[in-house]
């Protein structure tokens, strides 16, 4: 069963909704965000994933105080995201309250680094983050090209061990246009063996059953809860208790 898996993203302490990549344009939600977390939790959600937006851009860590302040008012498993590069980052965000992590740039700028953490921290708690737009990485919060293919990326990490991948096409993002379902399915044929979370588009219960058909194994889902398209009564059935 695909798992189900709230984002927020956060900009100056705030949720922002940010559509394919354009944080300026950004609208922002007035929701307390430990409300919107306990309500998930209510829910039976289980993972919220939190990306700290000023902290991809700025390459370090930023907002690891809201991280604390959702850890410390929930029982929610964070996965943390954005400005992590360093040892200490990890270190700091697992402080903070963080569950897991996933980091995306600093492995289209350090591979070997990265893959270093795969092994020091163990491949159930690093996850691979692919930010794309037209099959290629982009780094620092949306903002550079890093002109390295989705599949390349993916393959020089799956041979080192990596279990969990987060793709997030930017250009789906806050589109409600639908996921990207095409490539998700080149990705798991490629990659047989990958837990892939996906990210972007998502609009509506039917296509977090065509995501559970191919055997995706998360769905990761903003706007989609905040504007209403889904709820969380339609997406109880997938909220099976580990």
């Amino acid at each position: 069963m695909i798992q189900i898996i709230p984002s927020v993203s956060i900009v100056n302490g705030k949720i922002v909704k940010v559509t394919r990549g354009n944080v300026e344009a950004g609208k922002i939600y007035d929701q307390s965000i430990v409300d919107m977390a306990k309500n998930f939790e209510d829910h039976g959600i289980e993972v919220l994933h939190m990306m700290d937006i000023d902290g991809a851009r700025a390459g370090r860590l930023m907002n690891y105080d809201i991280l604390q302040t959702v850890a410390g008012h929930s029982n929610l498993k964070i996965d943390f995201t954005g400005g992590i590069s360093t040892d200490g980052d990890i270190h700091k965000a697992f402080e903070y309250g963080a569950s897991y992590i996933t980091a995306g740039s600093i492995a289209a700028i350090n591979k070997d680094l990265f893959s270093a953490w795969i092994i020091s921290y163990g491949r159930e708690k690093i996850t691979l983050g692919a930010d794309i737009r037209a099959n290629n990485i982009y780094i620092r919060g949306y903002q550079k090209d890093s002109d390295i293919n989705v599949f390349d990326h993916i393959e020089h990490f799956y041979n080192k061990g990596l279990k969990y991948v987060k793709v997030f096409d930017l250009d789906r993002q806050g589109s409600m246009e639908g996921p990207s379902f095409e490539l998700y399915a080149k990705i798991q044929e490629r990659f047989p063996d990958i837990c892939l979370l996906a990210m972007g588009g998502v609009r509506s219960v039917e296509d977090l059953d065509r995501l559970n058909d191919m055997g995706v194994f998360a769905a990761i889902i903003g706007q989609a809860f905040y504007e209403g398209t889904i709820n969380l009564k339609d997406v109880e059935r997938f909220l099976v208790k580990s």
